[in-house]
């Protein structure tokens, strides 16, 4: 069985290939089968009684998704949340993705499941992107700097080539700083200027792209500041009493989700509103599977403004994983 570092991952992924990779996952006739998150409570830390949690992410190919006989694969991500690690200088959270066959049940590889939802959430929101932020892009907000802010302004800048301006903002300004200050060098970013906004209304006013990834409970980027034609990229929030925007910016876009079902469960951006009466269900126009397939052709205007709410799904985990898989084919990884 190979073992996957985040080292491993990162040299080999490449944001291009994944974003195509999930949108031949979320086009597939057939596809992949993924039971909703498993979410289980573990006894409390005997010291800070800290709530721990077991979640659970299983996934696998359709059967018949492989008539040629072309390998198929299962895939499960654990993810694990003990909110008292900290004392001993652990992360509260920890992930990990193992990947086996389909055809014969074996395990294959052990992957490092933090790196896979970094890429693969960053890249599920640039697919999105591909089919709703305007294409004349050139400003792109990212608010929050934490580990997946890098993730989603790369993928970002993937398909909206055109951007030539990342303002970031952060409620520490010293971890806005620092994040900008890597990105400058990164050639990746080769061409274009990164800077920290001291003034959230001000950045979100001119952004064409705003891409959120906090853990905020309340609102943060405010409905009232959206121009004409901006792209929305809620990706933070997890649960239905989270939320990064307020009540004004959902009533005025047009909703996209990467699933809808999952969408009622965890998206509090959307469903707080829904519930309050706000949107009702003519406001969900369309999820990942039906723009991938062409069912809905996204943006249907300049001014249009769009949101899109990514709550996560182990179909992405699973796309991740299987290119992973191919790309490491040449024995790179052992």
């Amino acid at each position: 069985m190979k073992v996957f570092s985040k080292r491993d991952i990162d040299g080999l992924l490449d944001y291009d290939a994944l974003i195509n990779a999930l949108n031949e996952a979320f086009a597939s006739e057939h596809g992949v089968e993924a039971p909703g998150r498993q979410h289980y409570k573990l006894p409390e830390g005997l010291e800070t009684g800290g709530e721990r949690a077991l979640l659970l992410m299983p996934a696998w190919d359709q059967a018949w998704d492989n008539p040629s006989g072309n390998e198929s694969f299962i895939g499960v991500k654990t993810v694990t949340v003990f909110p008292d690690n900290s004392k001993n200088g652990l992360s509260a959270i920890a992930a990990s993705y193992l990947l086996l066959s389909g055809n014969t049940g074996q395990p294959l590889a052990c992957m490092d499941g933090t790196a896979i939802t970094l890429w693969r959430t960053a890249c599920t929101s640039a697919l999105a992107a591909r089919f709703l932020a305007r294409t004349d892009s050139t400003q792109l907000l990212m608010v929050g700097a934490g580990a997946l802010a890098p993730f989603l302004i790369r993928a970002h800048l993937t398909v909206r080539p055109s951007i030539t301006r990342v303002n970031i903002w952060n409620r520490s300004r010293s971890r806005a700083e620092t994040l900008a200050s890597s990105l400058s060098s990164d050639p990746f970013l080769e061409g274009v200027g990164v800077s920290v906004a001291s003034d959230l209304e001000a950045a979100a006013r001119e952004a064409d792209v705003i891409s959120t990834a906090t853990l905020s409970k309340e609102p943060i980027t405010l409905g009232a500041w959206l121009k004409p034609g901006a792209h929305l990229d809620l990706v933070g929030a997890f649960t239905l009493d989270m939320r990064e925007t307020d009540d004004e910016a959902v009533r005025r876009s047009t909703i996209f989700a990467d699933r809808f079902d999952a969408l009622r469960a965890e998206g509090g951006d959307v469903m707080i509103p829904y519930r309050a009466g706000v949107i009702d269900d003519t406001s969900f126009v369309a999820d990942l599977a039906m723009l991938t397939r062409g069912a809905h052709p996204g943006r249907r205007s300049p001014n249009e403004i769009t949101l899109f709410k990514s709550v996560g799904l182990a179909l992405e985990d699973l796309a991740c994983a299987k290119l992973l898989w191919r790309k490491a084919g040449d024995g790179s990884v052992t």
